[in-house]
């Protein structure tokens, strides 16, 4: 019973933790991806150069940032996976 309570108490942890690195893609992105994007391509404002990225989806997105590509470094500079996606997330919403 005890184990139960625990694994529940994890779980709500792991939602609550997933939405807070979600809700830090702004921060995740201008310390770690705004730097090249507002100055190498594509570019943020490059809305076009980002439709072939953006048709990848999400996932692929996150794929690609974690292995890096070109000059971008894997993770491109984010400390995890989470921080990763969640940069992505907010990404997509500036360039779409």
């Amino acid at each position: 019973m005890k184990l139960s309570v625990f694994a529940g108490a994890l779980a709500s942890f792991a939602l609550i933790a997933g939405s807070a690195a979600a809700a830090d893609g702004k921060a995740v992105f201008d310390k770690s991806c705004a730097g090249c994007h507002k100055a190498m391509s594509p570019k943020v404002t490059e809305k076009d150069k980002w439709k072939p990225i953006l048709a990848k989806g999400t996932d692929g997105m996150v794929a690609s940032v974690m292995k890096g590509k070109g000059p971008m470094p894997a993770k491109g500079g984010a400390a995890s996976e989470a921080d990763v996606r969640a940069a992505v997330e907010y990404l997509e919403t500036l360039v779409k």
